[in-house]
């Protein structure tokens, strides 16, 4: 089937939209919805968000040198919309959404929200202009996974966490697993018994 041209645009889509909570000393913590979040390196790692000079976080980010990654489920759905759309200038978004701000590891400032599936602890590494947004690229210093998500063999299981996904304006809940990494070149029996695993829930 032929492609139809459109106006080029950044629609790498779909994302994981996702919580970002940052402080400042002394004021009360603020998070926005991000949903250009990335992973830009593993080792050292390091995670990256776009952000608008113009949001009320920006400042917060830039001036504490640190934010704190957020993933959502399901559960936190409304939250994370009301978090994209109202400005923490004008009120409390995590008080009147009944967010609980929890401490992050290796943060000063910045808070985790209680009850996301997994939180990253960045330090700003870099900040560069690229026009509408500045793309933010923070060392993840520490990373907390909700316990339930955790199994008896110690493997993060972030597909019990009812993960998110948005795409071009619209949430989406994460559906059944296709694959795993390398599956293209595994073995019948060792493709079955992944994939008899990875639809456990």
């Amino acid at each position: 089937m032929a492609f139809v041209q459109v106006k080029p645009g950044a629609l790498l889509s779909p994302v994981p939209p996702v919580l970002v909570s940052c402080a400042r000393e002394g004021e009360k913590p603020n998070a926005l919805t991000v949903a250009w979040a990335g992973t830009v390196n593993t080792q050292p790692p390091m995670c990256s968000i776009s952000v608008r000079p113009g949001r009320y976080s920006y400042d917060i980010i830039r001036q504490s040198g640190e934010f704190v990654i957020n993933l959502c489920g399901r559960d936190m759905l409304r939250s994370l919309d009301y978090c994209g759309v109202r400005s923490g200038r004008d009120e409390d978004k995590l008080k009147n959404c009944g967010l609980v701000c929890v401490p992050a590891e290796n943060m000063q400032f910045a808070p985790a929200i209680e009850g996301a599936p997994l939180y990253l602890s960045c330090k700003v590494a870099s900040v560069t202009p690229l026009g509408s947004h500045h793309l933010i690229v923070g060392s993840v210093v520490g990373m907390g996974v909700r316990e339930d998500l955790m199994d008896a063999d110690g493997r993060i299981r972030l597909d019990r966490g009812d993960l998110l996904a948005y795409s071009h304006g619209t949430y989406y809940s994460l559906g059944q697993a296709l694959g795993f990494f390398g599956f293209s070149v595994a073995g019948k029996d060792a493709y079955a018994r992944r994939m008899k695993e990875l639809r456990k829930k």
